[in-house]
């Protein structure tokens, strides 16, 4: 692999105008696809093989038509204080606006609350429900605008108007101010790493090309893939972080041997066959990954790993080969002024912070050992009492119309209004099917914690009915998790008194078999993926210890990270810094993103630090001097990424959709565990109680292990000799 790298960064920085411009024809013409490609179509959410699932399904099959994917929003009024909304003066307002918006081009039907009793028993909250011909993502601003007019029309009278459903969906995604910030801080920690504006600017330059790249190819490919806003902001997210950093690794080796006194091509060559080479591998876990998080079996999470796999994949290509590219055009300009003369004795030999933080390490291994993984340990605690879910719009800032829309729905109606369950009952089995469903409504009606039940509407064949359950809890309690298990339970006993048979769907009781489904898959997805980063250690640095190291300490920085986003985000401590203004339960696919994500990014740090550790090793350092060693050359590296990556996600926690939000969160959380607590201190704490026995492989299992020279040692002893070959022949023996 570092032969072949080292001719690849060899070739590029020679024919670095044909590499330029064919990255400018892949991106002008990604560009050009993404401009004339439709928007993606709304699938909406599905997971196959959850009773909801099943029974929408079945929805679809017996009422034709009436699970049409049309956008509609609730639009909810409530009366002044005192005052009732049936008065005839506040009648006669929600009327009229309901008129408005029914005469709306693109809505199929506008419902009276009046006439529908959508009216509160208290009479102060009525809701009217507006539905529209197309998605939510087909709505034209002038019915958007036509909705937010009529609401403040309906305002001026007195009344206090909101409105949620899908209808008020802004699309949400990435490319923020947020986004920008973290680049910006991205900026800074380079420029302060390399103390050159154009060392700063090239990892920049060439993530946000990489980052262009991918963006524009989902986009293209969007209408015919079904990839949504969120998939993009996921693929966003990784590919400016990974994409930084795997730049930052190549320039940072490339000044390394440019310090040694290598010529700008040898230097470019070495840098791509070494550093290269760990980015390849890193980059590897990290598609692996996420394109595993299609094991779980969620359409829209496999889609989202996908692209991300190749916005992270587009991340490496750009890395081994616009990156030596660039460096062919300004070989010079990436070093400190001070280090562009000739002579140079190399930096990179003295002591830095690195070495310095390695030794006090060494003095302190078990303090810092037990420092470390007691507070990991404690921070993961939380962890314990996680409870999933899908955050609706309870979880948005009350300065949303959504928020105040949940909110007035909730206290005029009870809190289980906003989450109804919905009932499907297949009777084609039983002679008398309005008496079968009659029967199982009552039953139904009859267990504790609900509070009605709607009358059941049939279909045209008459073997089909549907019927709502409204609990008495909200959606994202646990005692409304609990109430539908019980009405699933009792399903056997009706039936067998029926013939018919029923399930149970609707938004809550979708998210709870979402979160049951997660967390059967998450175990087994964590033994795939640990498992998997054991072998691939053990194939790279050929130790039996170092991998099983590396796992358990994936394995804390994780479950500290989804601890810190149980306090903040269900427990709520500190929430308000975060523009988090409601906790509740954690988005059931995040410990499966963390899980995937966090795991690849983590390798980085493993291999990038290890290789340096290993090469002084088998070079004929001792274990110590080896850590040591290591520290020097990639400390200062590894904590630049670090922060790199920490701003980039914490970015998105600017964002007001708080699943990205989310999201951003756990994973700056997770980098910076992991990359400062796990890689920095706990990693070098082991190494020194172990010694030589870090490195120890049984000779069985080294004779059978392929050979992967990740660090570019081969290159490196050929690089290091006295009398070195002119490029091209060292090209050739290499």
């Amino acid at each position: 692999m570092a032969t072949f790298l080292y001719r690849v960064g060899r070739l590029a920085f020679r024919r670095r105008w044909y590499v330029a411009l064919v990255w400018a024809a892949v991106l002008a013409a990604v560009g050009l696809g993404a401009l004339k490609a439709p928007g993606a179509a709304d699938e909406g959410f599905s997971m196959p093989g959850i009773e909801s699932q099943k029974a929408f399904d079945l929805m679809e099959q017996r009422f034709p038509g009436s699970t049409a994917d049309g956008a509609t929003a609730r639009v909810v009024f409530v009366a002044p204080n005192g005052q009732k909304v049936t008065a005839a003066d506040h009648k006669k307002t929600v009327e009229e606006t309901v008129a408005d918006l029914a005469d709306g081009s693109q809505v199929a039907s506008a419902v009276n609350p009046f006439q529908a009793k959508a009216v509160s028993k208290d009479g102060t909250t009525a809701y009217a429900t507006v539905t529209y011909k197309v998605a939510a993502d087909g709505l034209t601003d002038a019915s958007k605008e036509q909705l937010e007019h009529a609401l403040e029309e309906a305002r001026d009278t007195g009344l206090t108007v909101d409105a949620g459903g899908s209808a008020m969906a802004d699309g949400g995604g990435a490319g923020g101010t947020a986004e920008l910030i973290g680049v910006a801080i991205a900026a800074v920690v380079l420029l302060v790493t390399f103390g050159s504006l154009a060392a700063a600017g090239l990892p920049l330059l060439t993530a946000l090309i990489g980052v262009g790249v991918s963006m524009a190819t989902i986009l293209a490919l969007s209408d015919a893939l079904g990839l949504s806003t969120t998939t993009g902001t996921l693929a966003m997210m990784l590919g400016l972080a990974v994409g930084i950093d795997y730049a930052l690794f190549v320039v940072s080796r490339y000044r390394e041997e440019r310090a040694g006194g290598r010529a700008p091509q040898e230097a470019t060559a070495l840098a791509v066959g070494t550093a290269g080479s760990a980015v390849v591998f890193a980059g590897l876990t990290v598609v692996i990954a996420l394109a595993g998080l299609a094991v779980v079996g969620i359409p829209m999470l496999t889609k989202m790993g996908l692209a991300a796999a190749g916005a992270v994949t587009v991340a490496v290509l750009i890395a081994l080969t616009l990156v030596p590219a660039f460096l062919g055009f300004w070989p010079n300009a990436v070093l400190r002024r001070k280090d562009r003369g000739p002579g140079r004795t190399g930096e990179e030999a003295k002591d830095n912070g690195g070495t310095r933080w390695a030794r006090f390490v060494l003095r302190r291994p078990l303090p810092v050992l037990i420092l470390g993984v007691v507070g990991l340990g404690a921070l993961a605690l939380p962890m314990t009492s996680l409870q999933l879910g899908m955050p609706g719009d309870e979880a948005k800032p009350t300065s949303t119309t959504e928020r105040r829309a949940y909110d007035a729905l909730a206290e005029g109606f009870g809190p289980g209004f906003n989450g109804p369950l919905t009932v499907v009952v297949d009777a084609q089995g039983d002679d008398d099917a309005k008496a079968a469903v009659a029967a199982i409504s009552k039953d139904i009606g009859a267990t504790k914690g609900i509070v009605s039940v709607s009358p059941a509407r049939f279909n045209e064949a008459g073997d089909t009915a549907v019927f709502s359950v409204v609990p008495s809890t909200a959606p994202t309690d646990e005692r409304t998790k609990d109430l539908v298990t019980a009405i699933r339970g009792e399903r056997p006993g009706i039936e067998s008194g029926t013939g018919a048979t029923y399930e149970v769907t609707g938004s809550t009781a979708l998210n709870i078999d979402i979160s049951e489904k997660v967390q059967a898959a998450l175990v087994p997805y964590l033994i795939v993926v640990v498992g998997l980063a054991i072998v691939l250690l053990l194939v790279v640095f050929r130790s039996l210890l170092v991998p099983l190291k590396a796992a358990l300490g994936f394995l804390l920085s994780v479950l500290a990270s989804l601890g810190a986003v149980v306090v903040v985000f269900q427990e709520g401590h500190g929430a308000g810094l975060l523009g988090v203004e409601t906790s509740g339960p954690i988005m059931s696919l995040m410990p499966i993103f963390l899980v995937g994500i966090v795991f690849g990014l983590a390798m980085d740090y493993e291999v990038f630090l290890l290789s340096r550790m290993r090469e002084a090793y088998v070079h004929g350092e001792t274990s110590h001097q080896a850590v040591t060693s290591g520290f020097r050359h990639s400390a200062r590296v590894v904590v630049a990424a670090a922060l790199i990556m920490i701003a980039v996600f914490a970015g998105f926690i600017g964002e007001s959709d708080s699943m990205i939000k989310m999201i951003g969160f756990g994973l700056a959380s997770a980098v910076l565990l992991d990359a400062f607590v796990v890689r920095m201190a706990i990693v070098p704490a082991v190494l020194a109680l172990l010694g030589d026995k870090a490195w120890w492989l049984p000779k069985w299992l080294d004779r059978i292990l392929p050979r992967v020279d990740v660090e570019g040692e081969a290159l490196t002893r050929g690089a290091d000799t006295p009398e070195p070959a002119p490029a091209g022949q060292e090209a050739a023996r290499v």
